[in-house]
């Protein structure tokens, strides 16, 4: 199936929850110049987490997957120390967000806006399902 099928297939079954322009300081890249201090990285995160285990019945934090979740996750990674690839690390980011059981998908980009000055952003990103 597609990316777009598997999308449009988890969108009727599914919440979507998101972090969008997650900025954060990294060490991150293989260039000299990223290698001796961190750099500005923005991450975007999508959830998938199906309607029968993310409709609160009570309105309480404990009946859905909480957004600090998503940023312990990211936040904890880069803590870890350098990361030579983009791809690495949003490898990484969604294996993790996917072993939370609730989760059925995830969408994870992240982008460096200062390393070339021709352009917006150099970035990558994966879209894994379980």
């Amino acid at each position: 199936m597609t990316n777009h099928l598997q999308e449009w297939a988890l969108m009727n079954e599914c919440r979507k929850l998101f972090l969008e322009g997650l900025e954060v300081q990294a060490r991150i890249g293989i260039h000299d110049f990223e290698l001796t201090s961190p750099q500005r990285l923005i991450i975007d995160i999508e959830l998938y987490v199906p309607f029968a285990i993310s409709t609160p019945s009570l309105d309480a934090i404990h009946e859905v997957v909480d957004y600090d979740f998503i940023r312990e996750v990211v936040f904890e990674r880069i803590q870890r120390g350098h990361i030579n690839l983009q791809e690495s690390l949003v490898d990484d980011l969604v294996a993790t967000l996917l072993a939370n059981p609730s989760v059925k998908a995830a969408r994870v980009s992240s982008y460096k806006p200062d390393v070339y000055p021709d352009c917006a952003a150099v970035g990558v990103e994966v879209f894994r399902s379980k």
